[in-house]
């Protein structure tokens, strides 16, 4: 769950930092590898599906956390700098068991993708304290940029893909998880991104009671979706109609979902 709006003073964990990491490099080219082996090794294809969506969603997370970073970067926190986050280093993002192992088992059990990372902007050094909503907005500015690059390859490839089915699904899905990940990290919820972008106009309390439920809250409105009766079915509802405002078929992203779903079988 994200912690970026948090006011922090911790000391810089990295310096000079500015080049892309490695770690990202090394995804992309994975992510680009696995695509490529897809469609050259078909008979493989099934089996790919799992580490191309999971690679995929790193990128998409990386990206995520950068568009978070550059704006606080440009709005007065010069220290998202010196801490990696300019990187797109995903080890500087996540803490492994609520960035990473959490989101996953969401995403392969319940085919939602969540905001995963965090960074840690420091809010008083922001040059006014409205630019914090600027910076909550970031990261799902560059989740839509994503989803843009994926249904544009989807869209303009479409004729290529039909001869690599499960690359095809696979990168539906994908669309997909941006998706699932946008409106869930919109919902106006302490210690989401939409809570970030109205909190600077909130009154004081009810921004002061917001801080306090941040670190439970996600959560809290996650088991809601899953066992409140009527509330999943309105975000899904959501995503459903997003996916055919912005072309994306849900039926072959669901499809994906089950090609990434491994241990079910053929």
């Amino acid at each position: 769950m994200s912690d970026r709006g948090r006011q922090t003073s911790e000391a810089p964990q990295a310096a000079g930092e500015r080049a892309v990491s490695p770690v990202f490099l090394i995804l992309t080219i994975a992510f680009l590898a696995l695509a490529v082996a897809m469609v050259w090794r078909p008979g493989y294809a099934r089996g790919l599906a799992f580490p191309f969506v999971l690679v995929g969603y790193l990128i998409a997370l990386c990206l995520h956390e950068f568009g978070h970073a550059i704006i606080a970067y440009h709005c007065g926190d010069r220290t998202v700098r010196a801490k990696g986050y300019l990187t797109l280093n995903l080890l500087h993002y996540t803490n492994g068991q609520y960035s990473i192992l959490f989101p996953l088992l969401i995403m392969a059990f319940g085919g939602i993708g969540l905001p995963g990372g965090a960074v840690y902007i420091n809010t008083a050094l922001l040059r006014r304290s409205s630019y914090s909503s600027l910076v909550s907005a970031g990261g799902p500015l560059l989740t839509v940029a994503v989803l843009v690059l994926l249904m544009l390859v989807l869209k303009g490839g479409a004729q290529s893909l039909a001869a690599a089915p499960v690359l095809q699904a696979s990168l539906a899905f994908l669309a997909m998880l941006q998706v699932t990940a946008l409106l869930f990290n919109l919902i106006p919820c302490p210690g989401l991104d939409g809570w970030g972008i109205i909190a600077p106009f909130l009154p004081q309390p009810a921004r002061n009671f917001g801080r306090r439920l941040a670190p439970i809250a996600p959560l809290l409105m996650l088991v809601a979706l899953f066992y409140v009766p009527g509330l999943g079915s309105m975000l899904w509802g959501a995503i459903f109609r997003t996916c055919d405002f912005v072309g994306l078929d849900p039926r072959l992203a669901i499809r994906g979902y089950h090609l990434f779903q491994f241990w079910r079988g053929v």
